[in-house]
């Protein structure tokens, strides 16, 4: 693996791993009072817009980190809807 490749997976780890704490807690407890509907939108939206550049590009630590952070943003955003 080249050493680009290594720093595209440890930033796509990174990033999507910030959103676990935040995506349990709201599973959990299912309070999102305090959650922005609009950034979780926007985020969902933006998530899915990297996704399918990086199938284009054939890029997988663009396509791993973007479905990995669309299974915690999505149940966010979800709950955000139904509990509101």
């Amino acid at each position: 693996m080249k050493l680009v490749d290594f720093l595209g997976f440890f930033a796509a780890i990174l990033t999507t791993v910030a959103y676990i704490p935040q995506a349990l807690k709201t599973i959990r407890t299912r309070h999102t009072r305090d959650l922005s509907l609009a950034m979780y939108s926007v985020l969902n939206v933006g998530l899915v817009a990297w996704l399918v550049y990086g199938i284009f590009l054939v890029q997988w630590p663009i396509i791993f980190a973007n479905i990995v952070t669309l299974l915690f943003t999505l149940p966010i955003l979800y709950f955000k809807i139904k509990y509101k």
